[in-house]
């Protein structure tokens, strides 16, 4: 059986025959248009109905973490990462000093995991069944921070016993603040046994966490500050000292889910990307250890 071909006509035959196209309006008085839009007009149900057809978008879940203020870079770039791996989930982030999350978290605040500086904040938390199993997730040390201008001229750890200079540091039931303490306590091993004693005279002010310190000497408002290394990181703008590892202060960091916690398995799901490799990875980036 043979297919007979289908030749498209000349295109100077396809007119002939056909009166001239009118001009204006047709002689029924109807516009040309209108056949087009009432074609449009019995569409619409139908597009209509494809509309109310397709899926609804999955509602956003905020994942609540409390973390200690010197995580802000850090936790913040996991959050972005987070985001970015769950499009319907939103990460909020409360940084603060680890002592003020704990307050928040039991006077009822609703979080899903809580990440501190310091055991002891976990621990207190744990004996009231308001958290789950922790782990330890980094290792911080600590580290002096000038302003760039070093108006005071501050050169080594021992100018910080110098009469008249302006310290700030965390307060003491501050993590940060504690472990500063205790590594001027081990330095009078290296400047002499009241050398804490005389530094410490120099204190103005008292933070509550650490980002306040970086503030105030970025500011000017103080000539040294005790931080974490973490957070000369997030500040490059400032001088640094550092403390020689034998009179440093090793704090290691908690993570836990929340026993309460709105969203448990996403909870679980952060923390288990913050001990991911990617995870340690953003975390040294920011100036934390691996816990050993």
């Amino acid at each position: 059986m043979t297919l007979a071909s289908r030749k498209t006509p000349p295109v100077e035959s396809l007119g002939q025959g056909l009166p001239p196209p009118s001009r204006g309006r047709p002689h029924n008085g109807r516009p040309q248009g209108l056949p087009l839009l009432l074609r449009l007009c019995a569409l619409a149900p139908i597009l209509l109905s494809a509309c109310a057809a397709s899926p609804t978008p999955t509602p956003t879940q905020t994942l609540t973490i409390f973390a200690a203020s010197s995580l802000l870079g850090a936790f913040t770039e996991m959050g972005d990462s987070f985001e970015s791996a769950h499009p319907a989930v939103s990460v909020a982030l409360n940084f603060d000093g680890s002592q003020s999350l704990r307050a928040q978290i039991e006077q009822g605040a609703m979080a899903d995991v809580f990440a501190s500086a310091n055991a002891e904040e976990i621990e207190a938390l744990a004996a009231q069944s308001l958290i789950a199993t922790s782990q330890p997730f980094a290792a911080n040390s600590l580290i002096v921070i000038l302003p760039s201008a070093n108006t005071a001229g501050i050169q080594s750890l021992a100018d910080l016993a110098r009469p008249g200079l302006f310290l700030v540091l965390a307060a003491n039931d501050v993590p940060v603040g504690r472990y500063s303490r205790q590594a001027l306590e081990k330095l009078n091993a290296q400047f002499g046994a009241d050398y804490s004693t005389r530094v410490l005279a120099n204190l103005v002010s008292d933070e509550s966490n650490a980002k306040q310190i970086v503030a105030k000497v970025q500011l000017g408002e103080a000539d040294a500050g005790i931080v974490y290394v973490s957070d000369s990181v997030a500040a490059p703008d400032l001088l640094t000292l550092a403390i020689p590892p034998e009179y440093n202060v090793t704090a290691e960091y908690p993570i836990a889910a929340l026993a309460n916690a709105p969203h448990p398995e996403l909870a679980a799901e952060f923390i288990a990307f913050v001990l991911s490799a990617d995870g340690q990875s953003i975390l040294e980036k920011w100036g934390f250890r691996p816990v050993k």
